[in-house]
């Protein structure tokens, strides 16, 4: 997260008599740059060990607090929720949905509570509610069962023709369409070339991806307002114009909603249903294949619990502890967002006795959370039995304290659905797949550091078909 944000901060401050958190020494213009360059995460964690959970740094001239440990993470976000909800005005922020993404923007008033609230409701009635049309519990089942079913045709097709093959682009593809389907009403072919496009422009960084990504979006808003009917509500953008248009008719109006704020929701919908859920299922391969017994363990709880004579559903999801066990394990384990979009104070407060100003920038430090001896014992082992009671039930006081999602208001939107996806994706394939490597490779588990961690790519994935 942090490589494109430190060329983002530009401007000064002025000296204070604040009692500042402690910090390491700096270097004239360019501050603690080089410190952090390389592996942030790594750095700053190693820098809390002498500093503490409220240290500074300063990257160039410019100061930053970064917080580290659970309870002043939950003290700063939840508790003092209102002082550290804002964000701060970075340049590349204001080209993301035109500065009002939920997201990014750096607005945190009535404004931005009110579109956050109209995102959450449609994000509820084309997610979780029920879908009369199905047999599924609800419409995000019904899209992931379908697009978890195509994926296991896809790997068993691939091991016919080619006898292995890398799975990640085509996780990319079934989640994409499952959130294209929340969002649009649409889904695309594996060989659809918009699609494809699409998909490209996740490699990509900075104002170009924006701009493409934005025009891909406004387009289809377009045709949506061209062919929408009133009670006819297909989807989240339908959902959104719906009640842009009963508002602008209603003493509401003043609150309604223009295509660019509806433009700029779906972007973030879209966003907080893709790369994260892409990025948990790639993850979980990769602990699956270098982790066979607890790939069995998984297979067994499956089996016991949901059989092969139906798919897994939302509804299973408390009966399988040790599935759940290890998706929390693995959030921990890999942290692939190692840090929650940068904060800003909303005015001057004070935190565990250390004075932080009105727009200071702040750092969350999800991975050093996530990697705490004093959390958790042997961090860097992978065990997913670490969340299972001696009763066989999940120790919710332990799996609140893994952090990928953010906390408080500005925690991810797309939470709960994310959550939801990861399980189902995860639980159909391992009922009717196994997956392993071939016998003379190893995978490679290190991170690779970015907006989110990557793997390497690994094209020596097997399955095979459980009967």
């Amino acid at each position: 997260m942090l490589s494109p944000i430190l060329g983002n901060v530009a401007v000064g401050c002025k000296t204070s008599h604040f009692k500042n958190p402690p910090g390491p020494w700096r270097l004239p213009i360019i501050g603690n740059l080089l410190t952090i360059m390389h592996d942030p995460h790594l750095a700053l964690t190693s820098l809390k060990q002498k500093y503490g959970n409220v240290m500074q740094i300063h990257i160039g001239t410019v100061p930053v607090v970064v917080l580290s440990g659970f309870e002043t993470i939950y003290q700063a976000l939840v508790v003092q929720g209102d002082d550290f909800k804002a964000r701060p005005d970075f340049y590349s922020f204001r080209f993301i949905g035109n500065g009002k993404s939920l997201t990014f923007g750096k607005d945190c008033g009535d404004v931005w509570y009110e579109r956050k609230r109209m995102a959450q409701r449609a994000l509820k009635s084309f997610s979780t509610s029920s879908n009369p049309m199905s047999l599924s519990s609800c419409y995000l089942e019904t899209y992931v069962t379908r697009e978890a079913e195509l994926l296991i045709d896809k790997f068993i097709d691939l091991m016919k023709t080619a006898g292995h093959f890398d799975p990640y682009r085509y996780i990319m593809l079934s989640v994409t369409n499952v959130i294209c389907a929340v969002c649009f009403g649409r889904t695309y072919d594996y060989n659809d070339k918009e699609l494809t496009e699409l998909l490209e422009l996740n490699s990509e960084f900075g104002k170009n991806l924006i701009f493409r990504f934005t025009k891909f979006i406004q387009l289809i808003i377009h045709d949506h307002n061209q062919n929408h009917e009133m009670g006819n509500i297909r989807d989240i953008t339908d959902k959104l114009i719906a009640e842009c248009r009963m508002r602008s008719q209603s003493e509401y109006k003043h609150k309604a909603l223009s295509n660019d704020d509806i433009t700029s929701i779906v972007l973030d919908i879209f966003g907080a249903g893709f790369d994260t859920v892409s990025k948990a299922l790639s993850w979980s391969l990769m602990y699956l294949v270098s982790n066979p017994t607890i790939q069995q363990k998984i297979h067994a709880e499956l089996d016991a619990v949901v059989g092969q004579n139906r798919l897994p559903k939302f509804s299973d999801r408390a009966q399988l502890p040790y599935m759940n066990a290890f998706i929390l394990e693995m959030l921990r384990h890999s942290s692939f967002v190692p840090f929650t979009i940068p904060h800003s104070t909303t005015r001057d407060t004070n935190l565990y006795g250390f004075d932080i100003p009105k727009g200071r920038c702040v750092f969350i430090n999800q991975w050093q959370v996530n990697h705490d001896p004093d959390l958790w014992r042997d961090p860097f082992i992978f065990r997913p039995e670490r969340f299972i009671t001696t009763c066989g039930k999940i120790d919710r006081n332990l799996s609140d304290k893994v952090i990928l999602f953010g906390m408080g208001q500005r925690k991810c939107i797309g939470e709960t659905i994310g959550r939801l996806e990861i399980f189902l994706f995860l639980a159909i394939l391992l009922q009717k797949l196994e997956f392993s490597v071939s016998a003379d490779v190893t995978v490679d588990m290190t991170p690779i550091y970015g907006l989110t961690m990557k793997h390497r790519r690994c094209d020596h994935f097997k399955v095979c078909a459980r009967v």
